[in-house]
């Protein structure tokens, strides 16, 4: 079975080809701009490239099997400072591959579709996109359901933890940061704190887009470890690193998301998660005592 991995060099699908490369039923190939690397290393077939060279695209993208789509400009953040950009990658590039692409394809969105509200939600529930992150994941989400048959689209809750040991790490999300925070000594301050958030642990991404492959499951699934409350996390990172002030503030809208994820639906394929949130705190601790960053607040 051919896949393409497309943005495989990056925080989730670093782990992801090295756990396909160890499955002989795979053949892995890469397909990423290093926008954040400078070389790539891994011993499987590489492929310079960015998504919007439909030319480069287009000569290759039919020799697989499968093609999983990890590229896209994530966070709200970094989603807000282009838009143009933002939508070309997110969303036109998928367009692009839809309409232009005969096998499978895995495609992962976010469950920031849901954007605020207090409901427990399934892949039934009302969207509500509150940024251009979720906005541009979710005319991609569209676009396929739409215009291809064979897909698996994976609403994706916050993820945490430590992919592979080379790629960079992801200091833009909730778990991550704070986890920097207490180890760095400094105060983790909790806007509002009583916010909801689906969470899962990176590698188990990985585990979920591989049984998917395995069992032939298809569709459109919402993938999480669990839903936890952004105050209960704090104290949870507070009672693993020791000495570790927790600021309560009040709610900022940046931080104003709300929402709790079922993932029964994809449970009910006999699928569950391999790691949990401890283990993600404990690993990220590890890795930061052990100074593998210079600095882990550098945005690159």
């Amino acid at each position: 079975m051919k896949i393409l991995i497309v943005g495989g060099a990056g925080y989730i699908g670093g782990y992801m080809t090295d756990l396909f490369l160890k499955n002989p039923e795979f053949e892995i190939s890469v397909y990423d701009n290093l926008l954040y690397e400078k070389m790539f290393l891994k011993k499987t077939n590489f492929i310079f490239g960015d998504v919007r060279d439909t030319k480069k695209l287009g000569r290759i993208i039919n020799e697989f099997d499968i093609v999983i789509w990890l590229a896209a400009i994530v966070g709200d953040a970094a989603c807000a400072v282009n838009e143009e950009l933002t939508n070309n990658v997110n969303f036109e590039s998928v367009k692009w591959l839809v309409d232009n692409y005969q096998g499978k394809i895995i495609f992962m969105s976010t469950c920031s579709v849901y954007g605020m509200n207090n409901n427990l939600l399934d892949e039934t529930s009302k969207t509500n996109p509150l940024s251009e992150y979720a906005r541009t994941k979710l005319e991609a989400e569209d676009y396929i359901k739409k215009n291809k048959s064979d897909y698996l689209i994976f609403r994706l809750g916050t993820l945490y933890g430590i992919g592979d040991k080379t790629s960079r790490l992801r200091f833009d999300l909730v778990v991550n940061i704070l986890t920097l925070k207490a180890v760095y000594g400094e105060p983790l301050t909790v806007f509002g704190g009583q916010q909801w958030h689906p969470i899962l642990h990176v590698k188990d991404v990985a585990h979920a887009v591989q049984y998917s492959i395995q069992n032939d499951i298809t569709g459109c699934y919402n993938l999480s470890e669990r839903n936890v409350v952004i105050a209960d996390l704090a104290k949870m990172i507070a009672e693993i690193v020791p000495n570790t002030q927790i600021i309560y503030s009040e709610m900022r809208f940046e931080y104003s998301r709300n929402y709790k994820v079922k993932n029964d639906l994809m449970l009910s394929e006999k699928w569950k998660p391999v790691l949990s949130l401890q283990d993600g705190i404990n690993e990220l601790v590890e890795v930061i005592r052990c100074r593998r960053m210079i600095d882990g607040c550098d945005p690159l």
